[in-house]
Formats: structure tokens, sequence, C-alpha cells
């Protein structure tokens, strides 16, 4: 069921105790690890689920997978994609991920994705937060969107997803011309 609560001031918490978790497991393997999604940006709405980045030179299934579920992190099999937004036409690797769960019973739900760097997929990730974070009225305008939604989709995640992309990539035709403009660049590493 697809459920959009107000914003928690632990998830920050919460997203540093994985990341740190996360840090310990891979080492050196990881250029940067980084909390993303709406969770990320403060008095956002958002799936009560915190979505962390992992940033890698190259995506080493045969390498990370032992590492991570070491660490009770679920992988979840096979290189998948991210949403290519219309009217780009990316190579297929500008949108690869690989993706775990962190899913243990009774404890906070987290999404794990783990990217290339430099690739397009990474860098729309953290510009979509940092844009976010910064213009409290596309902010506020996304979690209405979210929050209608789930009140029309709450069981149907296709819909709800089959529309909010889209929706979100519009947003992001702001957050493009606003990197340009403000010279934009990812932040270092959260955890």
């Amino acid at each position: 069921m697809i459920q959009i609560v107000d914003y928690k001031s632990t998830w920050k918490t919460e997203f540093l105790e994985l990341g740190s978790r996360l840090r310990a497991a891979l080492g050196a393997r990881v250029t940067a690890i980084h909390h993303i999604g709406s969770t990320s940006v403060p008095t956002l709405a958002a799936k009560d689920v915190i979505d962390i980045q992992i940033t890698v030179s190259k995506l080493e299934e045969e390498i990370l997978k032992p590492l991570l579920e070491k660490t009770d992190f679920v992988w979840r099999e096979g290189v998948i994609h991210d949403h290519c937004p219309p009217g780009l036409n990316l190579p297929e690797i500008d949108v690869e991920k690989l993706f775990v769960a962190w899913e243990p019973a009774g404890i906070r739900r987290a999404n794990v994705h783990l990217r290339i760097e430099g690739r397009f997929n990474q860098g729309y990730a953290l510009l979509c937060r940092d844009y976010l974070r910064s213009h409290p009225m596309a902010r506020d305008a996304y979690a209405e969107i979210k929050r209608q939604l789930a009140r029309y989709f709450p069981e149907n995640v296709d819909a709800y997803y089959d529309i909010k992309d889209p929706v979100f990539d519009v947003i992001m035709s702001g957050a493009n011309d606003w990197a340009a403009f403000a010279a934009w660049q990812s932040a270092p590493s959260d955890a």
C-alpha cells in the first residue's frame, strides 16, 4: 500500500546509521554515500522509506553482493534501470543500477541504489534532492502530487509511478535550468 506521511526529523539520523553500516561494509569500493529521495528533503512528505545512493566506479555485482548481504541487506537480482525522462535518448548504461533493500521486521525500511559515478541517474538523484531543498514551492507541489496519487491509487504502484515520474520530470526541467544558472555541483558524501 502506498502511504505518504509528513516529514520525520528522525529520517536524517536513520540514514546516518545505515550510511555508516554501508560505509563499513564496502569501504574503499564506494566513492560516496548520499541520502536521496524525499526523506532527504526537510519538510517534504514522503513514503516512510529511506533512500540511499551508493556511488561506485563500476557495478561489480559479484563483489558487492556478498559484502552487502553480510550486513542484512537483501539483494535484488540483476542490474536494473532507472526511469529515463521522456525526450532524452540516453544510452542504457546511463540509467543502470543495482538495487538492495533493508527490510528488518519492526525497523525502518530502506532502499539502496548503487549507481556509477558520473552517469545520468547518479547525478539526477542528487540534483533532484538539492533542487527540492532549495525551492520550497516545487517541494510543496511535489508533496501534494504524491499525497493525491496515494489517495487515488493506494493499491496501484504502477499507476502511482506512471503518473508521478513524468510529473517529476517536469519539475526536473526547472532543476536543470537552476543547476546551469547556479553552477550546481553535487555535494560530497553524506556518510
